[in-house]
């Protein structure tokens, strides 16, 4: 019994940093999701009112998530291995991450606006004029875009200064972060739709698609004058872009399972509430994760296996206990602030038994994407955390709507 209470003590004090950091930015974050779903309930009207907007808001939301905690992935990384700096100078680790998150924000807002209207068209009978839903996606993307790199760098800055685990805040206070600026941006540019003169809307969308191809095809066809320089932003994006378009596809699935299950939802406001909080503190947890896995791969303290080892599984258990007080916060918290005629217990029960099964999924699937990544020569940091938080967006989407489906 004493050798277990001695693992146990040692545990939880080798990991010291994570439980308190970790926690105190998950918390924080949540309390900015319950924040992003009030103002996702008081958009109640335009989601009935406009095709697809749960698509296009949750779409937006996980694409937020894949560019800017990738790009605190790698900034965590660089941090580790010694190689970062607080400079905005050309070629330096920081402009190159800001370079690359601005062309990836302009070309993904532009390609998730085109395939979100396809897929309304396809499969939804109301539609929508496909330059109005593509301005939705750009203006909304340009804007939530340049507050979250602001914040992206604001925790960069303070990380590297008072030297703090990056890797164990990134993830849940970027998630949030972009919750937080997405939704209201989102709102005004579907405001901005419906109240100005339709040929500004256009002229608009047709010059910031002309802008993004300019602005994209500048940068890959930049040229470095240094032969056995690497030119990292023009890396990053022709390594990212392909994983993030198939991401896109993911993130579609999850606004179309939330945009099926719609009436359900709107119909208890603590559920249109949570859905933005729980979807992204499952996002934050497989962030977290797949960061730490990354940084351990990247400097050798975790070997790549075909099964999860000591290091893995210790990775976790910590993600267990987060999840569980997490999900136990946001339940508890989105009872109070938007209160229904769903009762507590249930409301509970659908919480923690949809986030603990989310959790499982998580776990394993941050721990094969980050060995796959290593195995096929791919940076950890660029792929693992849009490949998982993209297909967690779709799986904890499914499972909670499947959960709201059976108990109420």
């Amino acid at each position: 019994m004493m050798v277990d209470e001695r693992n146990t003590d040692g545990f939880f004090i080798r990991n010291k940093s994570v439980f308190v950091m970790g926690l105190i930015s998950l918390i924080i974050a949540a309390i900015a999701d319950l924040v992003a779903g009030l103002f996702l309930k008081s958009m109640e009207e335009y989601i009935i009112l406009i095709p697809g907007m749960m698509i296009m808001i949750y779409s937006a939301i996980g694409m937020r998530g894949n560019i800017f905690g990738a790009m605190g992935s790698r900034l965590g990384t660089s941090m580790h291995m010694g190689t970062f700096k607080m400079s905005f100078k050309k070629n330096s680790v920081l402009r190159s991450n800001i370079e690359a998150a601005v062309v990836l924000t302009l070309s993904l807002s532009a390609i998730m606006g085109v395939i979100g209207w396809a897929v309304i068209e396809l499969f939804f009978e109301r539609t929508i004029e496909p330059l109005s839903f593509i301005f939705i996606s750009l203006v909304g993307g340009i804007l939530a875009g340049a507050i979250v790199i602001v914040f992206n760098i604001i925790i960069a800055r303070e990380g590297y200064k008072r030297d703090w685990d990056v890797d164990n805040i990134t993830a849940p206070l970027i998630a949030a972060a972009g919750d937080i600026a997405t939704v209201p941006m989102i709102y005004l540019a579907t405001w901005m739709v419906l109240n100005t003169d339709r040929i500004f809307i256009d002229i608009t969308c047709i010059l910031l698609l002309a802008l993004t191809v300019f602005v994209t095809v500048a940068l890959l066809k930049r040229k470095v004058k240094r032969k056995r320089k690497i030119d990292e932003a023009k890396r990053i994006v022709k390594q990212s872009m392909p994983v993030l378009t198939i991401c896109i596809f993911f993130e579609i699935a999850a606004g179309m399972i939330v945009e099926s299950g719609t009436s359900a939802v709107v119909k208890y406001g603590v559920l249109l509430v949570l859905l933005p909080a729980f979807l992204n503190e499952g996002n934050a947890l497989s962030g977290m994760l797949t960061s730490r896995l990354s940084s351990m791969l990247h400097i050798g303290t975790m070997e790549s296996r075909k099964y999860p080892n000591g290091p893995a599984y210790e990775n976790f258990l910590i993600i267990y206990i987060l999840a569980t007080i997490t999900f136990l916060f946001i339940g508890t918290a989105a009872y109070i602030v938007q209160p229904s005629g769903l009762g507590y217990g249930t409301l509970m029960a659908i919480v923690l038994i949809a986030g603990l099964l989310t959790t499982t999924v998580i776990n394993f699937l941050s721990y094969y994407v980050a060995v796959s990544a290593v195995k096929f020569d791919l940076d950890p940091d660029d792929h693992c955390i849009p490949i998982t938080s993209s297909i967690m967006d779709m799986v904890g989407t499914a499972i909670l709507v499947t959960i709201i489906t059976m108990m109420i």
